[in-house]
């Protein structure tokens, strides 16, 4: 009998059949879990060996000590010789006020210590003078011929003098203090530059009439300038002062790398110190992550090649294995 004559649609309806369709899915499924199992793997791989090595923050900027420099006398300004962003060097001279007042405080205390310095002399001569009479009445007591009570006389005579010249000679050091306040005052009308750096922030005008403890301009030392990267607290478990650290700027698009060390933590977070500080003990409690300021001190060759400005934005990354 024919093979083929044998094989009827009922027979062939229970042979299953595999679409191609299904195939390629199988497949596609297979490498898709094989990818994700080597990202898996690879992940891992970059944590032990990379990953867990750094920390990494970009809520970091440049910070400096500003030196606030304000008028210390009173008086008129004559003379301002700078403007914002113009650089300065140590004792250059700023501003100059109206040193006429002075001038003048400065002649008086001259001569208030002139005056004071002859009464000194007038006094030391009266106390030899009345010296001089005690000792010829005490030579003569034993004679008879001078009375108790012109002896007595004679030892308050030689007292006061001595009194006299005591209060004589503080007179003098009171007017040199004078005089050396005044020779002080008159120097503060010539206003110089603390440090080294860039003015900032000018607020003094030619003619404006200034007081002691106004604040004139700030001087900012760009080439010391720091960092304070705000890490999150979850991070700073292995950080500590002593490690590198890797910089980069946006201000040079974050291809300058620069190498610094860490200084040291802030003494709080900035909810902390904040203006109004969060109270955590009332109403709905949300936990929300903190940041701690780390100080960062920059290269200062790196600096001065690629010079950089106080608040701009950094990215900062420590190695947890370093330590300088």
């Amino acid at each position: 009998m024919d093979m083929q004559a044998s094989i009827t649609p009922e027979s062939t309806a229970d042979i299953p059949i595999v679409k191609p369709r299904n195939k390629q899915r199988a497949v596609l499924f297979s490498v898709l879990g094989l990818a994700v199992a080597a990202a898996g793997g690879g992940a891992v791989e970059y944590w032990k060996l990379i990953g867990s090595r750094y920390v990494s923050t970009d809520n970091a900027y440049t910070a400096a000590e500003v030196a606030q420099v304000a008028s210390e006398t009173e008086g008129s300004v004559m003379q301002v010789n700078v403007v914002d962003s113009q650089n300065v060097r140590r004792g250059d001279i700023l501003v100059m006020i109206d040193d006429t007042d002075a001038k003048l405080a400065l002649r008086q205390a001259q001569a208030d210590l002139a005056r004071a310095q002859a009464q000194v002399i007038a006094a030391i001569s009266d106390v030899e003078r009345t010296g001089i009479d005690l000792q010829r009445r005490e030579a003569l007591v034993t004679s008879g011929s001078v009375s108790g009570d012109e002896l007595t006389n004679a030892r308050n005579r030689a007292g006061g003098a001595r009194a006299a010249l005591d209060a004589a000679r503080a007179q003098v050091a009171l007017a040199r203090a004078r005089l050396d306040k005044s020779d002080v005052d008159l120097g503060r009308t010539v206003i110089r530059a603390p440090i080294d750096g860039v003015i900032a922030r000018r607020q003094v005008q030619l003619g404006q009439r200034v007081q002691p403890s106004m604040p004139l301009l700030s001087v900012v030392p760009v080439d010391k300038l720091y960092v304070n990267a705000n890490f999150k607290e979850v991070q700073l478990t292995k950080v500590h002062a002593g490690q590198s650290v890797e910089l980069k700027s946006d201000l040079y698009h974050g291809k300058v790398v620069y190498h610094g060390v860490i200084e040291g933590f802030d003494g709080g977070t900035g909810a902390a110190f904040a203006l109004i500080p969060a109270q955590n003990a009332t109403g709905n409690w949300i936990k929300v992550v903190q940041r701690l300021p780390v100080r960062i001190r920059l290269n200062p060759e790196e600096l001065a090649a690629h010079p950089l400005r106080v608040g701009l934005s950094m990215d900062a990354k420590v190695d947890l294995n370093s330590n300088t």
